[in-house]
């Protein structure tokens, strides 16, 4: 006689599908938050070492720079 498994213990692929794009997005996030927050931090040691250089084309370009990237 075949047995019967519940569906409700049954975890169907479009469920699996949904929890790996949710992760998937959730890495994809965390990456770019991290990114964003290097790149503002090597700016702004970038923007001190023009400031301590005295050279003002340099920080007004990196001025623009962070003003581009937020």
């Amino acid at each position: 006689m075949l047995e019967l498994i519940p569906t409700s213990s049954i975890t169907f692929p479009f469920e699996l599908m949904s929890n790996m794009n949710r992760i998937r997005q959730e890495s994809t996030a965390q990456a770019s938050q991290t990114h964003r927050a290097n790149m503002q931090k090597n700016l702004q040691r970038r923007l001190e070492a023009a400031r301590a250089k005295g050279d003002e084309a340099l920080i007004r370009l990196l001025e623009a720079e962070a003003n581009y990237i937020g």
